[in-house]
């Protein structure tokens, strides 16, 4: 009997079919999971992560509000191309504080894991007021409305508990000063606090509004994806 026709014997019998498609997913599915349970930690720990600044973490509700992962991924491959194009490939340890991740393959618009520090302030304000006036291709629609909404930090510390109770290290001082950092990022009184509970926390009036706004937070947001790792240090763990 023939290759062809044993596989025809297989296709034409439901249950022979069934019993060795489950054969086959399970033998997978142990490959995959088995080995989690002899690793003490699937992410590996990585110089210069953090969890969130108040301004920050806030800036990241508004972006998932407003759906921009339906058109920006957070996720870079080890492919060459990708790589050429954004920079190092993600690492687990820099979505280790996401709830949700910002993961994806959709890319009606480029990957922003990296974008921190590739515009400057201004650049990304008139870019979310108007998209077309800096890119003339883009679809994006405009976020004008972002610069006209006040934000005062009154619950980013109920938030940032919240993050606490599902792992995110959010220590006692982070909690209880969370909405003097939440204004003192967007401000900069000069108090270095902030900078002390949350290395490399870029301080400054993002928008030019003296207000905090939400156009604030969020390009505080995009102002520091991809930055609080030093890739020209970065070696990876190759015993994992």
């Amino acid at each position: 009997m023939s290759f062809l026709e044993k596989h025809k014997k297989i296709e034409t019998n439901a249950t022979l079919l069934l019993a060795l498609s489950f054969v086959v997913v399970s033998i997978g599915g142990i490959v995959e999971i088995a080995p989690l349970f002899y690793l003490e930690n699937t992410i590996e720990d990585v110089d210069g992560m953090r969890p969130y600044a108040p301004l920050e973490l806030a800036g990241r509700e508004i972006y998932i509000r407003e759906g921009c992962y339906n058109c920006h991924s957070q996720m870079i491959r080890p492919l060459r191309d990708e790589v050429e194009r954004y920079g190092h490939y993600s690492l687990a340890a820099e979505s280790q504080y996401d709830h949700p991740f910002q993961w994806g393959s959709k890319r009606t618009g480029p990957d922003l894991a990296r974008v921190g520090g590739r515009y400057s302030d201004e650049w990304h304000y008139d870019h979310l007021i108007s998209p077309q006036s800096v890119v003339p291709e883009s679809i994006m629609p405009s976020y004008a409305f972002l610069a006209d909404v006040s934000i005062d930090g009154g619950r980013i510390g109920d938030l940032m508990a919240t993050h606490r109770f599902v792992g995110v290290p959010y220590t006692d001082e982070m909690i209880e000063n969370a909405r003097f950092d939440f204004v003192e990022q967007a401000t900069d009184f000069g108090d270095t606090g902030i900078t002390d509970r949350y290395p490399g926390a870029q301080q400054r009036d993002f928008d030019g509004n003296p207000e905090v706004t939400e156009m604030d937070a969020l390009i505080a947001y995009l102002q520091m994806l991809g930055t609080l790792v030093d890739f020209s240090t970065f070696t990876p763990d190759e015993s994992r």
